[in-house]
C-alpha cells in the first residue's frame, strides 16, 4: 500500500506578503462540489485526490511559521454544527464530506527547519515511510485529469520500477528539472539545465521505493546550494536502478509558485468549474 509525503515548506517569498502568514499551499482555487462553485486550499485539493485513488497514510513537510495547515486538517466539529445552525446545510455537508476523509486518515507532520531544497523536505518524511513505496506530491502544484487518471498512471507504474515520474513538455524546460528518456525509461536527469538537453520537464508528483532516501543523504547541495531531489534520481540511475515515466498530454496543470502563475491557475480553475 502506498503512502504519500506531501511537501509544504517552501517560503513562498514570490507571493509575499500574502505568505508571510499564509502558506502559499493554502491559497485557494476554485472547483466545484453538490453543484456548487466554491474555493478550497489548493493543499486540500492535492489530499483530495490522493485519498479519492485510496492513499490512507500521509505525511505533510511543512516549515516553521505553517500552523494554519496542521489547524486546516483538523476536525472541527464545533464549526459544522455552527453552520447548521446557521441554516447553511450544504456548506456543513461539504466540511462533513472532508472531514470524513481526515477521519479515515493517518496524517502525521514533520518539520523542515531551514529551507534547504526540495529533496531534503522528502528526506526529513523518512521515519514517516519506513520501508514502504511511496509518491511525493508537491503541495503548490495541482493537476486535473479524468478520473485522477495522472495519479492512477504513476502508482501502477511505480509497482513495477525503481521511481516513477511524471514529465510534460514544455516550452521553457531551464525553469524545471528536465529529463531525457529512451526505450521508455529515464536515463538522465538534470535540475534546471543550463544546455537544452529536451523539453521534458519533471512535474511535482513521484513514486519511489525507500532506496531514494540512501541517495538523498549521499548526494550533496545541488542547483542553488540545496539538496535537490532530482540530483538523488539521478543517482539512482547512475547506481542502475529502472525509472519510469507517465507523459501528460490531456490534463489542467496549475502552479501558484509566482503571481503570473496563481492568476492563470486561478483563471484556468474557474473557467473548469463554469464550464
Amino acid at each position: 500500500m502506498y503512502k504519500a509525503v506531501i511537501t509544504a515548506a517552501g517560503l513562498g517569498t514570490r507571493l509575499l506578503s500574502v505568505t508571510k502568514e499564509l502558506p502559499k499551499e493554502m491559497l485557494p482555487l476554485f472547483c466545484r462540489e453538490n453543484e456548487k462553485i466554491m474555493v478550497k486550499p489548493l493543499l486540500q485539493l492535492v489530499f483530495e485526490q490522493l485519498y479519492e485513488i485510496g492513499i490512507r497514510d500521509f505525511c505533510f513537510v511543512i516549515g516553521k511559521g505553517k500552523r494554519s495547515i496542521e489547524d486546516h486538517f483538523t476536525i472541527d466539529n464545533r464549526f459544522v454544527s455552527d453552520l447548521k445552525a446557521k441554516g447553511k446545510e450544504n456548506e456543513a455537508r461539504i466540511l462533513e464530506r472532508f472531514y470524513n476523509m481526515l477521519s479515515q486518515a493517518n496524517i502525521s507532520y514533520v518539520t523542515q527547519d531551514e529551507p534547504n531544497g526540495f529533496g531534503d523536505a522528502v528526506l526529513r518524511a523518512k521515519h514517516c515511510v519506513n520501508e514502504s513505496r511511496f509518491v511525493v506530491a508537491a503541495g503548490d502544484t495541482y493537476i486535473l485529469s479524468k478520473n485522477h487518471n495522472h495519479l492512477r498512471q504513476l502508482l501502477e507504474l511505480g509497482l513495477k520500477m525503481d521511481a516513477a515520474l511524471m514529465l510534460k513538455r514544455v516550452n521553457n524546460p531551464s525553469a524545471y528539472g528536465v529529463a531525457v528518456i529512451k526505450n521508455k525509461k529515464v536515463i538522465k536527469v538534470v535540475e534546471k539545465p543550463q544546455e537544452k538537453i529536451g523539453n521534458l520537464a519533471i512535474m511535482p508528483f513521484y513514486s519511489f521505493i525507500p532506496e531514494i532516501f540512501d541517495h538523498l543523504k549521499s548526494i550533496k547541495p545541488g542547483h542553488g546550494g540545496e539538496v535537490q531531489l532530482t540530483d538523488a534520481i539521478e543517482s539512482m540511475i547512475e547506481s542502475g536502478k529502472n525509472v519510469g515515466y507517465i507523459l501528460l498530454n490531456k490534463v489542467n496543470w496549475m502552479d501558484i509558485g509566482s503571481p503570473n502563475s496563481y492568476w492563470k491557475a486561478l483563471l484556468a480553475s474557474y473557467k473548469l468549474v463554469k464550464a
